[in-house]
């Protein structure tokens, strides 16, 4: 699968951003480092509330550039994604565990992963080098981030430039290595002139390596000034040759990978001291891995002619003998014959001598993977030709347990469906099981256990290895009132029809075949009515469905149409608005046989339908709310004054007329949640809320009168995912820092059958599923902005539960909960520590300390609370001793119930 660059703000204009389980045990999370300033680091805590999340079960859908198995301990495994994050592999499961879901809304480009490390001397120390573009798009710098338990937690060194990894190049690799003898050394190949850089503390702080004596020149495309394609690629990997140090003492033969055509392999034999280029290398191609079979001493090396991951139109692969100092071409085909670059290498630990390398760039008809037993001196394939078009495998594929793999073709020879892959960067045997290999594509992790088949003659099996890792860019959700549970609109795999949130859906929409889909709707008192709209290389961009989105059919589109835009169906179904890329906006009737254009309203405009009435329609563009009142055929300017640059996304409320919620702006103007109950006529702005990006609806709570909101939005400071049971009065944010996703800004909708659960967009997690414990609706709200005392008569009782301990800290909730008759107006609980604990940080509350006298105060939003429901905070701390329950607890001096 092609996976995009997805620049950042290109996809936000488009309404573009990219079974999973939710995390078993401790969740990952950043923690503070002291540091100086060019490597300070980063904090991220553990929050935790009554909802549970998982991943709507796709598997895989974006590009997998790397994969990292530990050498000392088996079945220890990484891998990460452009965009999604890293994960581990958990062997009992066969399946693999997120690692940076706590990366927060702040720093969303620490989701692009440029390359993984994990400790040959200490397994449990794992390194993820991160950050997703090196130019304006990202607006944080990069960062090592190191952990100390396999990624459960971790610290963040940021450092003083940016880290690409969604840019181009991010396929070779790794750039991040660990001393094999000495761990406290790493090394780190930076982009875009930066050079190399070492850490001698494990991580912890960096330095650029100053006699390293070449940064790198090769660009992509050197005339694009937008920074993406004419970044100076840099150093582009790192590898040890353990041979030449000892437990304790440095490596002394250190080997780096250079983008530079005429200078692309350097080497270091006094620990990194000094560097020279080796004589002899090969020129006019970049190494885009460097691998040495520490058995034979031959350093290995895959090259293409660019630097991936789509593009490489000639290749080679050459050995180096590191006692002799001889090169020699080993490459698998003639020169001639190659139409691909290499780039997936591997060799096999148990067996030395044995290779693998991949043409990471061959498309058509199908991805290569070649196979030495001897050094490369001869190869065999896992395809041949045994007279055009036929071909012989060496392999099996079964996707069944990933059945879209497919893709629905039925391609004609050469070709087969599925395919081996494409942007096969990422290949690697299992350094203790020679039967183990995975390797990557731009759409899933495929890998076999009975590998060694191939040199017996024998096939071998290859079936997707990808469960758990769920890297889709959503662009739009919708959960309709029956039918299937959800809808989605998804970036390079166009969305799918889920009828069950646990199982991977058996193929993405088709007739028409979209690139990505970049706005869907359905019809709301007919739901078998859905319409969806994206990007493709050629006409349609529209298709339509009458069974819910089981089956699909394409409709034509006005003269001109470049993209999806967003589209919006009639409450009825009768007839369609669409606001395509390329032309303005249009309105049919039917499905869309033919088009007639919109007056009144600017091209680009988003558009949406009203939920009740089927002859009106609205429109947003430039701080301008428009209405129809003729199914889209006239839009009449309504509202002004909202927000005139920035992302803006709107909703109308089902079952109501006219009531819309509008959300988005920027850090520059006009930013939060607002909302109209006369079409657009008027808004009014959300007191409270400082920022939202998406706004969306779900079942009531019991005994609730109005649609429970939920908002992608920044509450008292916090940026988090929020729920409102009484029409935005007052908001609780229902996600925890340990479950943040980076961006979240493109869609969210709640399920109109099912009180609480709500279905979230990340750029590159998937879908995240929320689903509530709580059956009534209540709940507290995150801040620091202390309320007015409470009266002097209320009522109260306290739970306080130890949530997670572990030596010497704890994470603890507490749930107040008014026991009177009248409802608190703020409040204040106070309590002593029995073990002298420490609070060092609160979430929903703030708080102060005196010795072991603790005071908590209400958030603000969350200091109502009516007779009978409850408010709720969390915090961690630290412990010495015991970690003993407080015995008492009063609410403004007035003692409450302890339970």
């Amino acid at each position: 699968m092609r996976s995009s660059p997805r620049p950042f703000a290109a996809l936000v204009a488009a309404l573009a951003l990219t079974a999973g389980l939710s995390l078993i045990g401790t969740p990952a999370v950043a923690r503070s480092d002291d540091a100086p300033a060019a490597t300070k680091a980063s904090d991220v805590s553990i929050a935790a509330d009554t909802y549970t999340w998982k991943n709507a079960r796709i598997d895989g859908g974006g590009f997998v550039p790397g994969i990292v198995f530990n050498r000392s301990e088996k079945n220890l495994a990484y891998a990460r994604t452009d965009i999604g994050g890293a994960y581990r592999w958990d062997q009992s499961g066969k399946q693999w565990k997120p690692l940076l879901d706590w990366v927060d809304w702040d720093r969303w480009g620490w989701t692009g992963v440029v390359s993984l490390a994990s400790d040959t001397v200490d397994p449990d120390n794992v390194y993820a080098a991160v950050g997703t573009y090196t130019n304006s798009w990202d607006p944080t710098d990069g960062a090592v981030l190191r952990s100390s338990d396999r990624g459960a937690s971790w610290k963040a060194a940021t450092l003083p430039f940016k880290l690409g990894g969604n840019m181009p190049g991010r396929g070779m690799g790794e750039r991040l290595a660990v001393d094999p003898n000495k761990n406290s050394v790493l090394y780190l190949g930076a982009p875009s002139g930066n050079g190399l850089w070492r850490s001698t503390d494990a991580g912890a702080t960096w330095s650029e390596v100053t006699a390293f004596p070449n940064p790198g020149n090769y660009a992509q495309d050197p005339s694009d000034t937008s920074g993406y394609g004419n970044d100076n690629q840099g150093i582009v990997w790192v590898t040890f040759d353990e041979r030449s140090g000892s437990a304790g003492s440095a490596t002394q033969d250190i080997y780096v990978g250079v983008a530079d055509k005429e200078n692309t392999v350097y080497r270091s034999t006094d620990g990194g001291a000094t560097w020279s280029r080796i004589p002899g290398q090969p020129t006019g191609y970049l190494a885009h891995k460097g691998v040495l079979d520490s058995a034979t001493g031959h350093l290995y090396l895959t090259l293409s002619d660019t630097g991936g991951p789509y593009d490489g139109g000639k290749g080679r692969i050459w050995r180096y003998d590191t006692a002799s100092g001889a090169w020699q071409d080993v490459s698998p085909v003639a020169e001639a014959d190659t139409y691909y670059g290499f780039s997936g290498l591997s060799v096999d630990r148990q067996k030395p001598g044995t290779l693998m390398a991949t043409a990471y760039s061959s498309w058509w008809p199908d991805t290569q993977i070649f196979r030495s037993t001897d050094s490369g001196a001869t190869w065999t394939q896992a395809w041949d030709y045994t007279g055009y078009p036929n071909r012989s495998n060496r392999y099996t594929l079964d996707v069944s347990s990933v059945p879209w793999l497919s893709w629905g073709a039925s391609p004609a020879p050469p070709e087969t469906a599925p395919k081996l892959g494409w942007m096969t960067e990422a290949l690697e045997i299992d350094p203790f099981d020679s039967d183990r290999m995975m390797y990557g594509t731009g759409a899933t992790v495929y890998g076999t256990e009975d590998l060694t088949a191939w040199d017996s003659g024998g096939t071998f099996r290859i079936t997707p290895m990808v469960k758990g890792i769920e890297e889709t860019a959503v662009n739009d959700l919708a959960s309709p009132p029956s039918g299937a549970p959800l809808l989605s609109a998804l970036g390079d795999i166009g969305g799918f029809r889920h009828t069950d949130l646990d199982a991977v859906p058996d193929l993405m929409y088709t007739s028409p075949n979209l690139d990505s889909t970049t706005s869907l709707d359905f019809a709301e008192s007919s739901p078998g009515t859905v319409v969806r709209v994206g990007d493709s290389d050629a006409a349609p961009h529209i298709g339509f469905s009458t069974d819910n989105g089981t089956n699909w059919f394409q409709g034509s589109e006005p003269s001109g149409v470049t993209g999806g835009g967003t589209v919006a169906a009639a409450a009825d179904g009768s007839g369609f608005v669409w606001s395509p890329e390329g032309a303005g906006v249009h309105h049919t009737t039917g499905y869309g046989t033919s088009w007639t254009a919109s007056t009144g309203i600017p091209a680009g405009a988003t558009v949406e339908s009203d939920r009740r009435n089927p002859e009106k329609f609205y429109g947003f563009e430039a701080g301008t709310f428009y209405v129809s009142t003729d199914g889209g055929a006239t839009f009449t300017a309504k509202a002004t004054g909202l927000p005139a640059e920035g992302n803006v996304r709107f909703q109308a409320l089902p079952g109501t007329e006219g009531d819309i919620w509008l959300a988005g702006g920027s850090d520059t103007g006009a930013y939060g949640l607002w909302r109209s109950t006369d079409s657009g006529a008027t808004f009014t702005k959300s007191a409270g809320v400082e920022q939202a990006d998406s706004v969306g609806f779900g079942k009531a709570a019991p005994g609730a009168s109005y649609r429970t909101v939920f908002v992608s939005a920044k509450i008292g400071g916090v940026r988090g995912i929020f729920r409102s049971t009484d029409a935005g009065a007052s908001w609780t944010r229902i996600n925890d820092d340990a479950h943040q996703w980076g961006w979240t800004g493109a869609a969210i909708t709640g399920d109109p059958r099912v009180y609480g659960r709500v279905y979230v967009s990340t750029n590159g997690r998937g879908i995240q599923v929320g689903e509530t414990s709580d059956s009534g609706g209540g709940g507290t709200d995150p801040g620091t902005d202390p309320g007015p005392e409470q009266p002097a008569d209320a009522a109260c009782a306290v739970t306080y539960a130890i949530t997670n301990q572990w030596p010497g800290g704890f994470q603890a909730d507490v749930t107040v909960t008014n026991t009177g008759d009248a409802a608190y107006d703020g409040w204040k609980l106070g309590w002593s520590f029995p073990g002298g604990q420490q609070i060092s940080q609160i979430w929903n509350a703030s708080h102060r300390q005196d010795g072991v006298k603790v005071t908590v105060t209400d958030a603000g939003w969350n200091g109502t609370v009516a007779p009978g429901s409850s408010a709720g905070f969390g915090f961690t701390g630290s412990w010495t001793g015991s970690n003993a329950e407080p015995a008492a607890f009063t609410l403004d001096g007035q003692a409450c119930t302890v339970g």
